[in-house]
């Protein structure tokens, strides 16, 4: 082959009950000829600017932990939503309380999964444990261990051929590598994730990866959620992220139909830099959004703050309550009372001060307690996630 056509990957006929079809295999990374970054040079220094700054904003609030909460759960609320769920924030975020959320409770048992499955990928991630097909299959366990993915042989790599758009492999949009190729598609995938010398940027890598294990697409379900997991795994294994806080589902959600196209056409093209000049523009985008959120919820709590000051000896219950609400964005008084060591009457106050002064909303909840809903920190945070209306599965 000469020029591009060496990107290219093969076509092996296959079978299913009689009937032909061509299954994708895709050549190993990195891809040949080499990516060209002449004109990606640019975009690649913006969006590593980006990410350098995203990757300080911890430091913007008063507890580093709370972006790394809340990001956490809008992220597999985003990834979840591309696959279909109708689950917004407050969803989970009421389910995870024990209050009855607004949509079917499997969409927010769906949410909680990738909530698991990403909070045990960042835990092994943090403890050195290397970017892996067994980390992958870990998560793939834990993301798929409950509701509609749970008989799609979690934790393990298929063994049966799937497909993306159509019927069946016949007439399917794209047929990735059939079962008796896959590990060997998976293994040199494995082998280019633990590379000592790369030859390129963390970034740039990120991006082959991605695109390379949804080609592959290794399981029966749960290729798209895992997939964007591992963008944001590789960086902090890289050293580019110290925490996990660079989440791209809100970009590739808000632009799919533009993410299919660049996937098929590194598939059909080779055409490397198209993605990557789309993937480096979505790791700008959303780096500089996440810094702007929090800089919004940053100035929230110290207006609000400024308002609970006011209520003079009073104040002093609202503002713990208030500094509480900023970790759990929602509570009643009992819950709000545990958690501030005071009795139930007092925690009522004090969320009652704090409605009073238009900090928080309440709601009837499950039980006799009223909820006290922090609403402008999730309405800053919800921003971009409301549930797609006609969803597309991801490939």
């Amino acid at each position: 082959m000469s020029g591009d056509q060496s990107r290219l990957g093969a076509y092996i006929r296959c079978s299913i009950a009689g009937e032909a079809y061509q299954a994708f295999l895709p050549p190993a990374l990195p891809p040949q000829p080499p990516v060209n970054l002449l004109s990606l040079q640019g975009l690649l220094s913006k969006a590593n600017q980006a990410l350098g700054k995203l990757d300080a904003v911890a430091d913007i609030l008063p507890d580093s932990n709370l972006l790394l909460y809340y990001y956490v759960r809008k992220e597999a609320v985003l990834s979840s939503q591309i696959e279909g769920t109708q689950s917004s924030l407050s969803d989970l975020l009421l389910h995870e309380r024990g209050e009855v959320p607004s949509v079917p409770v499997d969409d927010v048992i769906e949410v909680s999964s990738f909530v698991a499955a990403l909070e045990h990928g960042l835990k092994r991630v943090r403890e050195g444990f290397p970017i892996s097909l067994r980390l992958i299959r870990e998560m793939h366990a834990i993301l798929l261990s409950k509701g509609r993915g749970s008989n799609k042989q979690p934790g393990e790599f298929r063994t049966s051929q799937n497909w993306i758009g159509g019927s069946r492999p016949g007439n399917a949009v794209f047929v990735p590598p059939p079962p008796d190729r896959l590990m060997d598609s998976l293994d040199a995938f494995e082998k280019y994730l633990h590379l000592e010398e790369r030859s390129y940027a963390s970034l740039i890598d990120a991006g082959l990866i991605h695109v390379q294990f949804e080609t592959i697409h290794p399981f029966l379900d749960g290729n798209g959620r895992i997939g964007r997991l591992l963008i944001t795994f590789f960086l902090m294994m890289m050293g580019d992220l110290r925490q996990p806080s660079l989440y791209l589902s809100l970009f590739f959600k808000s632009n799919r139909e533009e993410y299919y196209r660049r996937l098929s056409a590194v598939r059909t093209a080779g055409d490397w830099e198209g993605w990557l000049d789309f993937f480096l523009h979505g790791v700008a985008e959303t780096s500089n959004q996440v810094v702007q959120t929090s800089q919004a919820i940053s100035a929230l709590f110290k207006a609000d703050q400024d308002k609970s000051a006011t209520l003079k000896r009073a104040g002093i219950t609202a503002r713990q309550a208030h500094a509480q609400l900023q970790k759990t964005a929602i509570s009643n008084a009992i819950n709000m009372a545990t958690a501030l060591d005071v009795s139930v009457p007092t925690a009522r106050l004090a969320l009652n001060n704090l409605k009073e002064l238009g900090v928080v909303k309440d709601i009837s909840g499950s039980g006799k307690e009223r909820l006290y809903i922090y609403t402008a920190l999730i309405d800053l945070l919800e921003q971009g996630a409301e549930p797609i209306v006609h969803g597309k599965e991801a490939v």
